[in-house]
């Protein structure tokens, strides 16, 4: 199990990201469902965010998914608010909505209710959407306590992003 990530950690990873981001000229906009805000907060921690940094949305209910994020209505009752289906659609969903190159989306149960046998609590999808490249989606299951497991997937959701910039020659 990955350690829970410390507020000091996540700064420091939302800034190597920050870094990315200006290097490139790109900007971020985040989904958050089962993080409430904490990727949106991390990243702002940092000073001059306001530079690639342009918003998300915290879309914790379905009709906030389907309504501020355009996740089709058939695509939630499909597969669950909490499938890398639906965690793809949130970041491809928060790039268009706010014009970015980079959508970074996480869904989950955090805990310590409302999971299930197929669906145990801390299991989290977390999607990066970059324009112009393939999405990215990659599951965990988390067994921190509730904060924990928003630290942890806020951290994976960051690395992941991280690691789809990086990818990306610079000149795209």
């Amino acid at each position: 199990m990955l350690p829970t990530p410390s507020e000091a950690e996540l700064e420091l990873a939302g800034a190597r990201l920050g870094e990315l981001l200006l290097s490139r000229g790109w900007k971020l906009a985040t989904a958050e469902s089962s993080t409430g805000g904490l990727i949106g907060h991390v990243i702002t921690l940092v000073p001059g965010a306001s530079r690639y940094y342009v918003g998300g949305v915290i879309s914790y209910s379905n009709q906030a998914k389907e309504v501020e994020l355009a996740v089709p209505h058939d695509l939630i009752t499909q597969h669950g608010a909490v499938s890398p289906e639906v965690a793809q659609g949130m970041a491809d969903g928060v790039r268009t909505r706010f014009g970015v190159e980079l959508g970074v989306a996480v869904t989950g149960i955090a805990g310590p209710e409302g999971g299930s046998r197929e669906k145990p609590v801390g299991t989290h999808y977390v999607a990066v959407s970059l324009r112009g490249h393939p999405d990215r989606v990659e599951h965990r299951v988390l067994g921190h306590d509730r904060e924990g497991n928003k630290a942890a997937a806020a951290m994976i959701a960051i690395e992941l992003a991280i690691d789809e910039v990086r990818a990306a020659s610079p000149g795209e």
